[in-house]
């Protein structure tokens, strides 16, 4: 039987990227899909500022930018006329290298995440699914079945589940999927379109309960139209075509299709699993968790769960961390699932209200409230921080350590562009890493040698404690850029403390 070192069950965005990690930080690594080919259509749409800066590790970040859009505001449409416009350039800009919405279609996500895969010489293995998996004290022996029905057995440390709603791995480990299901039937079409709404915003229609977006995509009159049915056509489903749904774009956005490339009809739930780990399994993206598409959260967050896991199976199978470090995955990404399935439940369904009531409040207040809030720059910047996923963080982990300033253990570290000196630049190295924003003691930079962590210190300025960051206080960062302990002095017994109680070693 062959063997790696993590089995990984399907090859969306969440599973590759947990392949390019774990290959980029040498471990071994099998990825299976049971389909025969990438897709060719897609639902998700958004890759968020979060993901483009944890992409910069594997120098992904500008791939993904130059081959998406860019999205300048969002129009909110009433009554065929668009009331407002909430700009997103500059929001972010004191914020995250990327201060902007950024559209790059999944099916074109996943063809870059397997070029790169193949060019560090992994390759899918297509028409594989799992049949089952048995675990012992040493590993999991899978049972798969091949392109021609053959079955066979293979061999890994750890088996991730990346497949989806209907996840093998979770109906193997036996976890349940509580949450439900919307009552409104999803459809998405990929059209060439020209009209007014066709001007590279995102177009949202607030005039019924049925919700209708205009997403732009790159190229000239390329756009995606999402929207939801509940009245009887949603008991045809299966049945409904473009011509069946097309009719309210073209009214109320004043919208003309030229060409459609495709479209699809879909249910979707709003589900988080009960366990993310059991042993040797995890499970990841949708197969862990599902949600409305408000805020276009569901793929950036699979790329965080892969990412926030990678680093702590290399650790484990290097020996370098106990397997308590696993628990941490769960305990980190389960609970930011549910506060976000939570909160895309509460916006998706105040958004298809029904009623006279919601339809005043979507038609008249919407429209006057969200551009006058939008006027405060604090309450831009948190929309930003929300939707982006730059506020995520695993404060309480079991983990994250210490505070000072305004840092706290488990926060994304603030970034921080000054004289020409990007402090996120340091962050491309996938390891532990040391930061002090001042003058870096003598006992810590022998402590840094000596385990070879490496140290970055920055000359203080004002623009480090206006980003909450303490001078002359010490960071130690964890491979994934989040701050793992936050200490107020540059204490070496401190760090020697962190990595006794967690059971890591670093260098």
């Amino acid at each position: 039987m062959t063997r790696s070192d993590v089995l990984i069950i399907g090859a969306g965005p969440t599973g590759l990227v947990l392949a390019l990690w774990l290959t980029k930080l040498g471990a071994t690594v099998r990825i299976i899909d049971k389909t025969a080919e990438p897709g060719t259509t897609s639902r998700a749409l958004a890759v968020h500022a979060r993901t483009l800066e944890l992409y910069s590790q594997l120098d992904l970040a500008d791939a993904v930018i130059e081959k998406g859009h860019k999205v300048p505001a969002i129009g909110l449409w009433v009554e065929g006329k668009q009331q407002a416009r909430l700009s997103f350039e500059d929001v972010g800009a004191n914020v995250t290298p990327y201060p902007f919405l950024h559209i790059f279609p999944q099916d074109e996500h996943e063809r870059l995440l397997i070029a790169r895969l193949e060019a560090l010489g992994v390759s899918v293995e297509r028409q594989t699914e799992l049949i089952g998996y048995d675990e012992d004290g040493s590993g999991v022996v899978a049972r798969l079945r091949g392109p021609s029905g053959q079955e066979a057995r293979c061999e890994a440390a750890y088996i991730a589940g990346c497949d989806g709603a209907r996840s093998q791995v979770r109906q193997v480990m036996g976890t349940g999927f509580p949450g439900g299901t919307y009552k409104q039937i999803f459809y998405v079409a990929d059209v060439e379109a020209s009209g007014q709404a066709i001007n590279g915003d995102l177009a949202v229609d607030l005039d019924e309960a049925d919700f209708l977006a205009v997403f732009p995509l790159a190229g000239e009159g390329r756009v995606r139209l999402i929207g939801t049915v509940r009245d009887e056509r949603a008991e045809h489903a299966d049945t409904l075509k473009f011509d069946d749904v097309s009719g309210r774009a073209i009214e109320k956005l004043k919208v003309t299709v030229e060409k459609v490339n495709w479209f699809s009809t879909y249910h979707v739930h709003h589900r988080v699993t009960e366990h993310f780990r059991n042993g040797r399994a995890f499970l990841l993206g949708d197969a862990a968790h599902i949600h409305s598409p408000a805020g276009g959260q569901g793929m950036n967050t699979g790329i965080g769960d892969a990412i926030n896991l990678a680093w702590k199976l290399k650790a484990v199978l290097d020996g370098r961390a106990s397997d308590a470090l696993l628990n941490s995955y769960e305990a980190e990404r389960q609970p930011f699932a549910k506060r976000l399935v939570n909160t895309t439940d509460r916006a998706f369904t105040l958004a298809t209200a029904e009623g006279k009531f919601a339809d005043f409040v979507r038609t008249r207040i919407v429209p006057v409230v969200l551009p006058a809030a939008a006027k405060f720059e604090v309450w831009r910047e948190w929309m930003f921080r929300t939707v982006s996923q730059v506020m995520i963080n695993y404060r309480g982990g079991p983990i994250s350590s210490g505070v000072s300033g305004d840092v706290h253990g488990g926060d994304r570290l603030p970034w921080v562009l000054i004289g020409g000196v990007d402090n996120y630049e340091r962050l491309i190295a996938m390891t532990w890493q040391v930061h002090v924003y001042g003058a870096a003691s003598n006992d810590l930079t022998s402590w840094c040698t000596r385990r070879n962590v490496p140290l970055h210190a920055f000359e203080w300025q004002p623009a480090y404690q206006n980003a909450g960051l303490a001078r002359d206080a010490m960071y130690l960062l964890r491979p994934d850029t989040y701050v793992a302990l936050a200490c107020k002095s540059e204490d070496p017994e401190a760090l020697d403390r962190y990595f006794a109680d967690k059971g890591i070693r670093p260098g």
